[in-house]
Parts: structure tokens; sequence; C-alpha cells
């Protein structure tokens, strides 16, 4: 949700603040803006745009911009307080023009400050919490301001103090040529370049300058300076915490490659990611399958194992996407190791008083690795004594340093808003966490253990052959393209009850169609009153133990005119008499077949949304990373 781009240093930074929050395009956004301090002091302008970057650079382009500007900082904004308005955007001035922010999060306390500054005669432009954060700084900025006294991170760790909620801010002052940036659950990164720093959400606008980077933890705060003439001497900075302690951060290299952050040739970067699934899966997996009888070499896990091992109960938290990877996850370690697992949406885990022991286990699943639903449910889980297991996709985020220890999946930057590649990366890290406990626990035999580590391993050229099948699987896509169809159903049994789910996420975040995934056998339950022949059944049904009940399923929706397509495995002959169409996948451990199945549902999402003419990457109202609850 929302990006964050500040640059100090010796290039032009309103470009690259520009070319940043383009990097940053894919969190989702509805209006962006930046502001420049110019050369001398007293001279901050804002620009700002409803829309797209491209209408923000547009209008940036029609100015004159001063050569001597070395600081700028920009914001894509996804509406929190305020609908999608140029007042409502960010950057925001406070009302005498001595502040200028950006903020990622949000000020749950923001009516009770606002209230306190209209007492003190202040006056506001916008319906947003962030407006009221540049005030109140302001306030204690004036508090202490003179001509010998004009240190802007004491007003900011004096405002923070009253302030309750989620943040990650940039701040600019009239009177100094800094920038200062602070956060609390919410990320920002710095990247420290020659003689320059670009200060940003996560690292996509930040690896073109620099591959060094600090993560700021929460309640910290970072102060970038130039000298006080402009153009002599260079930036330096130094860090903090709001108790004023002077600390000193962990500078991390990234190796995030930028043609990660391109389309590399697709038209799409949705697309791109569906076809790097073979490749992602594998990077998983790599350095983690062993061959033979060989234990799967786990570093991450090995220093809970004991607590996984022996815990009573393990629950799963994780929202959207990731909460679908976790019932599969459930059905995966409750099938081999005989523990017990609840799957909980992170957002309703806390407010349902869950029952938690010390020596449970909770583990979270997040891409973003900052979901902020997922990261306060942790925190209540920590507090009950539980042992914190973090499955993420991004190197040094929020959940990975709350974890007591965790995975990383390894699925590379996914832009696109619907996640693919970084969903297939969870369910390969859940199998391999599955079978390291079942080998432990002595629930497998060898021969077992042997047999799903060899059907994993094969998992990534099971996916390339079904990608093979793109254009025949996009003919079929064409025919449910058409506007005659807007409302989908999506059934399935047992471990791929979750893909139907899955399946109808994200045809209904791509495309807008109306879609509902539900369990086979829940369909004589009520689903089955929307059947006709304007409402397709999409049916996940490899070769199983539930397959005779599945394709009664599918014959009860023929016989009411419903049209019918089906997953299937290579050779089915009986669901292909049945079915309108039937997508085939290769053989597998029925327990890996979420690998397989999902991948022509991303297919046929992609492509329907796609005719229709819809932005598949960036899709309305979506934000890919949710920092706010």
């Amino acid at each position: 949700m929302c990006g964050i781009v500040g640059y100090i240093g010796h290039q032009e930074p309103s470009k690259i603040v520009i070319d940043g929050l383009r990097r940053l395009e894919y969190r989702g956004y509805d209006s962006a803006g930046v502001a420049v301090h110019h050369g001398g002091l007293d001279g901050i302008d804002i620009t700002r745009a409803v829309g797209a970057v491209e209408r923000l650079d547009l209008l940036f382009s029609e100015q004159i911009i001063n050569p001597d500007a070395r600081i700028a900082i920009g914001h894509t904004r996804w509406a929190t307080h305020g609908v999608p308005a140029e007042h409502n955007a960010h950057p925001h001035m406070s009302m005498n023009g001595t502040i200028t922010l950006v903020h990622n999060g949000i000020i749950e306390n923001y009516e009770t400050l606002k209230k306190k500054l209209v007492a003190e005669g202040y006056t506001f432009k916008s319906e947003t919490d962030t407006e009221v954060l540049a005030n109140w700084i302001e306030y204690h900025y004036n508090a202490i301001y003179s001509e010998t006294n004009t240190d802007l991170s004491v007003a900011i760790r004096n405002a923070l103090a009253d302030v309750v909620g989620a943040y990650a801010i940039l701040v600019l002052d009239s009177h100094s040529q800094q920038v200062v940036a602070a956060r609390k659950s919410s990320p920002l990164a710095i990247g420290i370049g020659n003689d320059e720093f670009v200060i940003a959400s996560d690292a996509t606008p930040i690896i073109e300058y620099t591959r060094d980077i600090v993560y700021l933890e929460d309640n910290q705060m970072a102060i970038i300076e130039l000298s006080s003439s402009l153009n002599a001497g260079n930036p330096e900075i130094s860090f903090i915490n709001l108790d004023n302690e002077v600390i000193s951060p962990l500078i991390e290299r990234v190796d995030m490659e930028l043609d990660q952050i391109e389309k590399g040739g697709y038209d799409t970067f949705m697309l791109k990611e569906i076809h790097e699934q073979p490749e992602t899966v594998w990077n998983c997996l790599r350095g983690r399958l062993t061959d033979g009888e060989e234990p799967l070499m786990m570093g991450g896990v090995e220093n809970v194992m004991p607590q996984l091992l022996r815990a009573n109960k393990i629950f799963i938290i994780a929202c959207g996407t990731s909460w679908h990877a976790g019932l599969i996850g459930k059905t995966m370690i409750e099938t081999l190791t005989r523990v017990p697992v609840e799957v909980d949406y992170a957002s309703e885990f806390r407010y349902r008083n869950p029952i938690i022991k010390p020596g449970d286990v909770v583990i979270s699943i997040s891409q973003s690795g900052e979901t902020a639903d997922t990261k306060a449910a942790m925190e209540m889980a920590r507090e009950r004594g539980a042992t914190l297991f973090g499955i993420v996709n991004v190197v040094g985020s929020s959940i990975a340093r709350m974890s007591d220890s965790g995975i990383y999946t390894h699925s590379g930057v996914e832009i696109g808003v619907a996640s693919t590649k970084a969903f297939t990366g969870q369910v390969a890290a859940l199998a391999l966490i599955s079978i390291k406990m079942a080998k432990q626990l002595g629930s497998i035999n060898d021969e077992n253990h042997y047999r799903l580590k060899r059907a994993l391993g094969l998992i990534p050229e099971k996916i390339e052959s079904i990608l093979k099948q793109s254009e025949q699987i996009f003919k079929i896509a064409d025919e449910y393209a058409i506007e005659k169809y807007n409302d989908f159903l999506f059934m399935g049994r047992g471990i791929n009850f979750p893909i139907a789910l899955e399946g109808a996420l994200k045809l209904k975040e791509i495309s807008y169609i109306h879609a509902e995934g539900y369990p086979a056998g829940e369909m004589k339950h009520g689903p089955i009153a929307l059947i006709d022949e304007k409402c397709p059944s999409i049916f996940i049904a490899p070769t199983d133990k539930s397959y005779d009940k599945i394709l009664s399923n599918m014959q009860e929706v023929k016989a009411r005119g419903g049209k019918v397509l089906a997953i299937v495995t290579e050779g089915d002959e009986a669901m292909s008499k049945v079915a309108d169409h039937v997508i085939e996948i290769p053989s597998t451990d029925p327990l890996l077949t979420p690998l397989l199945t999902v991948i022509p549902l991303q297919l046929l999402s992609y492509r329907i949304a796609s005719q229709r003419g819809k932005d598949v990457d960036k899709p309305r109202n979506l934000a890919k990373s949710v920092t706010v609850e």
C-alpha cells in the first residue's frame, strides 16, 4: 500500500524520485506527488496529481527545474482517509509551510490530535491523517525553534511520542537541508550510495543506484543532511531511536537484479511471473531438497525444529492468497505428521481470542513480510508464549525479523498485484516443512520420504509442461471471456479445495468478475441454485481419492444446463466425456497437486481479464503490500 521514495545527493532529485515511484506502482495507488527542496532556504515546491505517475511526470515536465536542487521526496497514495483527489494526495505541507512530509500507514488517533491543533488555530486543506501529522510536527517544531536551534529530529521525536498507529515517514523542513526518515510498523529502506542516499518503501527503486541498504527497524530514525550550502559538501547520515540513542544499523548487500523488476519481453508482469514459476519453485527447493534418504537441508528451520516436533498445535495465519497456501499446508502437515493445525485469517485471529498455549507454534505466511494484520497477530501470539515461524519472500522484512525462525521462498520480486509465483513458493516451502517434520517424527517411512522428495523435485519441470499449453489454455479462456459470463463457480475437494478458492480470487481480482470457490461436496447445500447456462463451473479434479465424488458433482452441473471446465490428470477420459473443456496436468503425488492445478487457473484468469481489457498488473482498489489493518 502506498509508496515512498526520497533522494538527497548530487543528481537531479525529482527525476530519481519520479522514476522510483514508477518502480513502486505495483503496490497500488490512486494519486502521486513530489516535493522538491530547492537550492535556497524556504523553497519547497509540491506537485501532485490524481491518477498515474505518468500524469505527475507530465505536470513536472512543464516546470522549470532548479539545477541546484538536491533533495526531493515523493509518494504514491492508496486512499484510506479521504477520496482520491489532489488535495488529499501527498506530499502534505503544514499550515505555515514549515514541514513537508510523505507518510505510509495510519495515524489512529489523528482526530484527537486534530482537535488539539484546531484549538491552537490550525486549519486543514485535506481529509487525511497525514496532514494532521504534518501540522503536529510543525506544532512541536515551533515550540523548540530558534535561529540557533532548528533540530528537525527533536520535533519529530516529540511529535511521534503522541502518535498512535503505523507510519513510515520522510520529513523536510523549510529551515534546513535535512531529510528525516522514521518508521513504526511500516517498511522503509535506505540505500547508501556514493555521496547520495535513496530512501524507499522497498528495494526496487534503490538498486539502480546502490546495493547497500539499511532497513530501518521500528522506532528508529535516520537523519540525512547536506551542509548549509547545497553546492558544498556531501550528505551525511546518522541513526538514532526515538529515545535519542545513537544506533549502528546493519548494512545489507541486496542481490536483486534490475531485470527482476522489468517485464523481460512479456506484455505484463503477471504473465512474466506466471512463466517464471518453474525457476522460482526450484529456487525454493534448491539447496534444501536432498538426494536419496538424506534429510532435507533447512538451516532456517533447525533452531525451532524441537518446538515444531513437540507442538500440541500449529496455527497458520495469513491473508488472501497466503491464507489459501496455509489451507494447503494444513492438509500437508496433518496428513504427514498427524499434528493438528488451525488456519486463520490474520485479520480475524486476534479478535476471536484464540486459545494459544506456551509451546504452540504460529506459522505466519506473507509475500511481502509486511502485512499489518499478520504482524499484529504475531505480536499477540508471542505475548502468549508461542514460537513464531515465518514463511516470507522478502529478505529483511518485518515478519522475517519478528520470527524466531523461518524460511524464505526465494521467489524473487513479484510486481503483479495478483500473486502467482509467490503462492507456489509458499506451497513449496510448506511441502518442505511437512516432509522434514514427518521424517523426524517417524510418521513416514524411508520409502515414502524418498518418494515425496523425488516427486517434489519433479514439480518445476511439470509446471513447465503445463506452461507449454498456454496457447491452448488461452483459446479455452477466450470462450469464457465474453460478456455473457459474469459469474463463475470454482469447486474442488480435499487439498484442491483451496485451489478453488485461489482460482476464484484470481479471477475476481484482475477481471472484476464475480467468482466463488466452494468445496464440491457443498454444492448441493446452496451454490447449485446459481447453476444455469450463464454461470460456468470450473472443477479442480485430478485423479485422487475424491475423483468419483467430484465426477458426480460435475454431472449434476451438466444436468442443470451448466457449462463445465475441468482441470484433470493427463489421460483422464471420464472427465472429458462430461466437461465442455478439459485442461490436463501431469500426474504427481496427491499432496503436491496444488502446485500444478493452480497454473491453468492463473493462465485462465490472466487471459479472461486481458480479453476484457483490464490492467492485470494493477487491478483497481488493490494494493500489493497491505501495510495497514
